[in-house]
């Protein structure tokens, strides 16, 4: 069972393993390039967590955490544009202030059934924005679309550093993918 992350080091470390993860998946990814990616030898990242694989749970469990943190933000909301709005907000400054963990929750649309972990993470998803992907294929697209535009945008806004003039063009672009027109 993974401990619970201290606050600082903890946090920016899983957030940097998640987005290892995330791009290369666990086999791909290697206890070296995890250390090299937070600035630690392999002993000084193991000191932290005792394995690859206790990383990688605590990371996923992290992710996990966060989304349902949305989920129960937005589950009093009915179904519609206000709703998925709202989810959009929150997923993004999730994802403007923890990138890698989001990546990581993501991974389950771009590399699906590489984790058994993953099914929940989706399963998450659709619960958030209401939705059947199978008998709402259209919509689903277009959340997916939305999704991934928060994804890689958030991404960018990271690199460039300027977080509060990319979020409300970030949330326009998911919300317009969405099908939905600011008013």
């Amino acid at each position: 069972m993974p401990r619970q992350p201290r606050t600082g080091v903890d946090e920016k470390l899983l957030d940097a393993a998640a987005a290892l993860f995330a791009r290369h998946g666990f086999e791909q990814t290697s206890l070296k390039s995890l250390a090299d990616a937070v600035g630690l030898s392999k002993a000084g990242l193991l000191h932290h967590f005792p394995s690859k694989e206790a990383l990688f749970e605590a990371a996923w469990q992290q992710s996990h955490v966060l989304s349902r943190q949305v989920l129960e933000l937005v589950s009093p909301l009915p179904a519609g544009p206000a709703r998925e709005r709202r989810a959009l907000e929150l997923l993004t400054d999730v994802a403007l202030d923890r990138p890698g963990l989001v990546a990581l929750l993501f991974r389950s649309m771009t590399a699906p059934g590489e984790d058994s972990q993953q099914a929940q993470d989706e399963l998450l998803l659709n619960e958030m924005f209401v939705i059947d992907p199978e008998r709402e294929l259209p919509r689903a697209i277009r959340i997916v679309g939305a999704l991934t535009a928060m994804a890689v945008l958030t991404l960018l806004a990271n690199q460039e550093g300027d977080k509060t003039t990319w979020r409300p063009l970030i949330l326009a672009t998911c919300y317009d993918a969405l099908g939905h027109r600011e008013a």
